[in-house]
């Protein structure tokens, strides 16, 4: 059956084990109100009477804000609980998602995490929030994993309970450097945010790898309804005096959009230059949105974390979608948050399953991922196994186990692969000037 969980303390979280984790249950966390509710919900047909076969997850996303939003998230964990239940369950066991809007707040980020510890959700599953450091402290001190993340936060990459299934903002940035290698001077656009404060020094990582000097940083408003400043300075940055073509980068998130808009008037007066970005800012959505062949996006390089969405090994997500999502615009299956999201439970249904008949609470489910689980995703990511100290512990990423990229290029207006496989970063990245 499934249990109530012990609690647990992570104080100290990077440098305690599993073991020494085991404690008590801060009182802050312990404490919820009613008001923390607001902008939560449940997937439908799972609500009010929760027993003990039941095990509840929660799933976090901002949306209906004026800055980057991902609902496709949340709304796919629901189809997923729809479709898990429909076949039994896990285990026989049915699944209970619990779903939170973070709103881009950080008081509303911890109030999810404060909302999942309070509805005893054995783990937070493929969310996004660039508000680590008010939710975690929540999770922590309750003992709730969180597992498959986006990415977007160094602390996904620190925490004792984070197991991320992609390498995050790192890995894409620091691939993407090492493909404009050959670019001439090279300028990045990024949020004027402590989240954007980390890019600047993974991009140069990758284009110091391939004996580039450093990309010009250029800090702007998340939330801008235009960037024709910025597209100016980003374009005389990147063709004054260059022999070789330069490179715009827009990493902006769901603002990229805005930013291409002023970036394709102003480049009218300017030499040529060459584009490039990070999936997750552009899809293929995007790309179809700003010209297609036409736009500007045409021929530029995009990293991603996953194979190219009409790969056959999406073929499942997509099977989901089709039979509990179908007709759902939120849910877009080209959709990094989506596909980082179907990883996520495909780890954590392995997870319960590895439990067999036994207790599934926030302790057993990270026991087994702390004691060496290995995880298969149908060859989206390579086998997953999380151990605190891995391959990058040094540089300040102990729980980034996988740091594999693929490389994308916008061709004849569609986002085809660049490279066949994965490109892995882990020697760039050991090799990053970060300091965190």
């Amino acid at each position: 059956m499934t249990g109530r969980r012990r609690t647990r303390s992570t104080f100290l979280p990077g440098l305690l084990t599993r073991h020494a984790r085991n404690g008590v249950l801060s009182a802050g966390t312990a404490v919820a109100c009613a008001s923390l509710l607001a902008g939560c919900g449940v997937v439908p047909g799972t609500t009010g009477d929760v027993g003990d076969d039941t095990i509840t997850v929660m799933t976090w996303a901002p949306q209906d804000t004026k800055a980057t939003n991902k609902p496709g998230m949340p709304a796919f964990a629901q189809a997923y609980a729809r479709w898990i239940n429909a076949a039994g369950g896990i285990n026989g066991r049915k699944l209970n998602v619990l779903t939170c809007n973070d709103h881009n707040d950080s008081v509303d980020a911890a109030k999810c995490a404060r909302r999942a510890a309070k509805e005893n959700a054995v783990a937070v599953v493929g969310s996004y929030s660039q508000y680590a450091d008010s939710f975690f402290p929540s999770l922590e001190g309750a003992g709730i994993p969180y597992i498959g993340g986006y990415g977007i936060t160094n602390a996904e990459f620190t925490s004792p309970l984070s197991y991320p299934v992609n390498g995050g903002q790192p890995a894409l940035l620091a691939g993407l450097g090492s493909a404009l290698a050959d670019c001439g001077p090279v300028a990045l656009i990024r949020p004027d945010t402590i989240a954007g404060d980390q890019l600047p020094p993974l991009l140069d990582s990758g284009l110091k790898a391939g004996g580039h000097r450093a990309s010009t940083d250029q800090r702007a408003a998340e939330d801008a309804t235009e960037y024709d400043g910025q597209a100016d300075r980003a374009l005389g940055t990147t063709t004054r005096g260059a022999a070789d073509d330069g490179c715009v980068v827009p990493a902006l998130g769901d603002r990229n959009g805005t930013f291409m808009d002023s970036f394709r008037r102003a480049r009218e007066n300017y030499p040529e230059v060459r584009t490039a970005t990070v999936l997750g800012s552009v899809d293929q959505t995007v790309i179809d949105a700003t010209g297609g062949a036409s736009g500007p996006y045409e021929g530029s390089y995009i990293t991603g974390w996953y194979p190219v969405a009409s790969d056959p090994r999406w073929d499942g997500m997509k099977r989901v979608i089709r039979e509990q999502a179908f007709g759902d615009n939120r849910i877009d299956p080209a959709d990094a948050g989506v596909q980082t999201t179907w990883i996520a439970y495909t780890v954590f249904r392995q997870i319960v399953e590895s439990l067999g008949d036994g207790e599934v609470s926030a302790d057993t489910v990270a026991e087994a991922l702390d004691d060496g689980l290995e995880v298969g995703t149908g060859g989206l990511t390579p086998t997953l196994r999380w151990r605190f100290q891995d391959k990058l512990a040094a540089v300040g990423f102990p729980r980034l186990v996988n740091a594999n990229v693929t490389l994308q290029v916008v061709r004849d207006g569609r986002l085809v692969s660049a490279r066949k496989g994965f490109v892995d970063t882990t020697k760039t990245l050991r090799d990053a000037d970060v300091n965190y």
